[in-house]
């Protein structure tokens, strides 16, 4: 289980996250969702061990992280531009890692990921003869093969389209199920959070608006500021809402 314990960063005298408390359980997939300059990156990088914290506790299985570095902690991240090499192939990128710690994955390991991700026959292709798809794919098997304690996805979907986006999306289900991996995204869609979460943490200045299933948040929004802010963002009615989290959850079941 990861807690964050009354969390705080401020730059000078600017606070930007203020009082964060929360629980994620193990296999979770949990969205942070919120305006631009509510904390949501911040928060990203505080969990991940780029961004120190001014205050407060970071806890995963009761070991305090709040000063452990980023390399120690076990978490990994996928960037927005996926940050693969493009002088190397799929294969090479998403082994890439393992130069280091060659016994963390096994061989066996690796091509079942490449098969999860359905990359096996993009697997020698140069990174620029990829779709946005693909990248993406591979981005996240080069994090998986180092067998993260926690992943963290920074804007996973933003570049991507219609049917690519559902099959990310899809994917990110199944590995977060198959492998019971927490999995923590940061988004600026509320469509893309509510879909595809077990629940949504919602940020407003730095402070928690709201973090709660998508149901609670679509039927009991906790005050105006939540309510506004995902019907705005949509702009469609509550009730179309509620029939793209029952469709993609049913979509999820059957798989």
């Amino acid at each position: 289980m990861l807690e964050l314990r009354h969390i705080v960063k401020k730059y000078d005298d600017k606070v930007i996250l203020n009082d964060i408390s929360l629980s994620v359980e193990d296999g979770e997939i949990i969205s942070i969702l919120g305006p631009s300059g509510g904390g949501k990156t911040t928060l990203l990088n505080v969990i991940l061990g780029i961004t120190p914290i001014s205050s407060g506790q970071i806890l995963y299985d009761e070991e305090d992280l709040s000063h452990v570095p980023m390399q120690k902690r076990g978490f990994n991240i996928v960037f927005q531009d996926y940050a693969l090499f493009p002088n190397l192939t799929a294969y090479q990128n998403i082994v890439y890692g393992l130069r280091n710690k060659p016994n963390i994955s096994t061989k066996e390991e690796v091509d079942d990921l490449i098969r999860l991700l359905d990359l096996k026959e993009h697997a020698g292709k140069r990174i620029s003869q990829l779709s946005g798809g693909q990248k993406q794919r591979v981005a996240l098997a080069r994090t998986l093969v180092m067998k993260p304690k926690i992943l963290l996805l920074d804007e996973p979907l933003s570049a991507l389209d219609g049917v690519i986006k559902e099959s990310i999306k899809d994917r990110i289900r199944q590995i977060a199920r198959q492998y019971h991996l927490t999995t923590i995204i940061v988004t600026h869609d509320p469509e893309e959070a509510l879909t595809l979460s077990h629940r949504v943490l919602i940020l407003n200045g730095g402070k928690i608006a709201q973090f709660d299933t998508p149901e609670r948040i679509i039927h009991a929004p906790a005050d105006d500021f939540v309510k506004k802010f995902i019907l705005s963002q949509l702009q469609i009615k509550r009730d179309n809402i509620f029939r793209l989290f029952e469709q993609s959850h049913a979509s999820a079941t059957a798989h």
